[in-house]
């Protein structure tokens, strides 16, 4: 008998994703009945499909009001009196009124037609074709024309997979549609978001994920057999042994996995950089530092945005948050870490509701001139005129002798100064501490929803993890932009992964938080497949014992490294099972592999005046540090 299982989720409420926000509407909550009329419609879309809608109407409105517009995938989640629970997420903005609209995707709960994951952006020449932006479209025309009491205006917005359906609805946007805010989006699944990064498979990511959305029309659960899915993916053994196990070749997101091991049309066909140009409306791009899946999207966007903007259109917003974690609850923490504010209601109350507001209604300023970034750290909001900063520097820490990690270069002539470990697909490092629950578990909050905040102290006895760290820093390092690993390495198979981690060290003597006392907390940190050094399309395999140079992107930051702190760096070769097994040995497809191919080998990370591995740092001089 399979070991898949039918079974809803019972605590969606606005997405999959979000624990802060499902927490939120377990807590007591006003009776929405008592504060708007609710219509639930079916909206046609151009082909005919019916879309499942639910509009709310606040009663004894006085004036014509904007609409609010959100689109999702994981269902409306009504309360006892069929109310939905998205409300919750908007009850900053309510004070200010608007109609708020709620629809399921097409294919997904109460919507008719066929769901396509990440369905394709249509030919614009093809007038019958649709996409999610047809959708999006569509639907806006038919609230503007039929709901009674509203201005015209509407405003778009979403997390996650409704952030990425808020940037199809801006690709050819709707004459009525007045601000968008593109939340946590995917930008690139092969590239940096939720089912690769740099071409390393997200395995536990994919296999849940693709289940949950491919199993039912509703959201579905697969039911592991033990509680610790580390053990449970070890023992799946090659990724091939997914197909012949369990889905048998009934998920099409997991076969076009498989089909597609390199950065093809298929993947690029999906992403922003082949997809996005100038901004057409104003857009609010949201991010969190510790989104454990889409950081990298957000910041996509807004970068390439960014490069065409004479309208000034295009905003960035980034706090201290895992996956929507400014959608719910006060934010005041993540974790074991504070934050000394509540930086998510902050966003809700002061970022959020009043850019709406300004787009619909006229109403106030906008509350931020470019990019607003919680800078972590000093838990301090800062204003920047542009992001990345125009005006920090490159610093690099240099790997040492001894563990040692420093400003400055290495001296050491002899090629041959290296760090080395043995990599064995057969005894990986666990991403987090073990147990590793469920990415989604139905009955606990989990540990997926804060593991990038997790104390790395829990790998600093494993010999496959090395590790570097600065003394103690005599002054404040303010890291603002692009962190970028430069690896120089040999490895005796003929591929491998290179994991990169830059770390926040606090004194051993902590006393403003003594449960923080040398704690190892990440700043940024990525994974690299080996394969793809050279191109992305076409992987080539590494030379088995040759020095090689590896560049890994590490993405941005705003982060300041107090004095007392010491910055720490750790490379590792496995991380699992959020990022499968490199066989360690070239392989035309990893998904395809077979038990005989993983092996063991060992690395090299060189540290030498020819060879000198570091990781380098933008960093804010200290006046502008402290003026932003």
């Amino acid at each position: 008998m399979s070991l898949l299982r039918r079974c809803q989720l019972v605590c969606v409420t606005l997405s999959i994703f979000l624990l802060p926000v499902r927490l939120a509407a377990q807590q007591d909550r006003p009776d929405y009945s008592k504060l708007f009329d609710k219509t639930e419609v079916m909206i046609p879309a151009r082909d005919g499909i019916k879309l499942h809608t639910e509009i709310y109407s606040p009663k004894n409105a006085t004036e014509t009001l904007p609409i609010i517009f959100e689109r999702t995938p994981y269902g409306l989640n009504d309360d006892e009196k069929g109310f939905s629970r998205k409300l919750r997420r908007y009850e900053e903005m309510m004070p200010d009124g608007y109609i708020f609209v709620f629809q399921d995707i097409r294919g997904r709960y109460g919507s008719e037609g066929k769901f396509v994951m990440q369905r394709p952006v249509r030919d614009p020449k093809n007038s019958k074709a649709i996409d999610e932006g047809t959708d999006t479209y569509d639907t806006i025309d038919w609230l503007v024309k039929n709901v009674p009491h509203n201005n015209g205006r509407v405003g778009l917005l979403g997390i996650s997979y409704g952030g990425w359906l808020t940037v199809m609805g801006m690709l050819e946007p709707h004459p009525a549609l007045k601000a968008v805010s593109e939340q946590a989006s995917p930008a690139d699944m092969f590239l940096g978001d939720d089912f690769h990064h740099n071409g390393a498979f997200r395995l536990s990511y994919g296999f849940e994920y693709s289940t949950m959305m491919e199993t039912d029309k509703t959201n579905f659960s697969f039911q592991f057999d033990r509680f610790d899915t580390y053990d449970w993916y070890l023992r799946l053994g090659a990724l091939s042994n997914a197909n012949k196990n369990y889905l048998h070749g009934t998920l099409p997101t997991w076969n076009d996995f498989v089909a597609h091991p390199n950065y093809d049309s298929f993947w690029k066909q999906q992403a922003m950089p082949f997809l996005l140009t100038r901004p057409k409306v104003p857009n609010l791009n949201v991010a969190g530092w510790w989104d454990q899946e889409d950081f990298y999207g957000p910041m996509k966007i807004y970068e390439i945005l960014e490069k065409e903007d004479p309208e000034h259109l295009n905003y960035l917003v980034a706090g201290p948050w895992n996956h929507g974690g400014w959608a719910g609850g006060a934010g005041k923490s993540l974790g074991a870490i504070p934050f000394g504010s509540d930086t998510a209601l902050y966003f809700r109350r002061n970022i959020e509701a009043p850019w709406f507001a300004y787009w619909l209604k006229d109403k106030g300023s906008l509350p931020l001139k470019e990019a607003l970034l919680f800078q972590t750290g000093s838990d301090a909001w800062v204003q920047f005129d542009s992001w990345p900063p125009r005006d920090a520097k490159v610093r690099n820490l240099y790997f040492g002798e001894d563990g040692k990690l420093s400003f400055d270069a290495p001296t050491v002539e002899s090629s041959q100064a290296f760090d080395s470990y043995v990599s064995d697909p057969a005894h990986p490092v666990p991403y987090r501490n073990r147990p590793i629950d469920m990415t989604y578990p139905e009955d606990h909050p989990g540990g997926w929803y804060t593991w990038l905040v997790q104390d790395q102290r829990f790998v600093d006895n494993r010999p496959d993890v090395l590790t570097w760290q600065t003394e103690e820093l005599k002054d404040d390092v303010t890291l603002a932009g692009q962190v970028t690993a430069k690896l120089f390495a040999s490895t005796t198979g003929s591929d491998t992964d290179w994991i990169v981690k830059l770390i926040d060290v606090y004194p051993e003597k902590y006393p403003e938080n003594w449960k923080l006392s040398g704690y190892e907390l990440m700043i940024a940190d990525e994974v690299f497949r080996g394969r793809f050094r050279n191109s992305f399309e076409k992987p080539v395999p590494i030379a088995p014992g040759v020095v090689t140079p590896f560049t890994i992107n590490l993405h941005t930051a705003n982060h300041m490294f107090k004095k007392g702190h010491r910055i720490m760096v750790q490379v590792q070769s496995t991380w699992f099972p959020v990022i499968d097994r490199n066989p360690q040995k070239f392989v035309p497809n990893i998904f395809e592999a077979k038990e005989s191919d993983y092996q063991k080998a060992t690395q090299h990370i060189y540290r030498s005046k020819r060879f000198p591995s570091r990781v380098e740092i933008s960093v804010l001089p200290s006046a502008t540090a402290a003026t932003n």
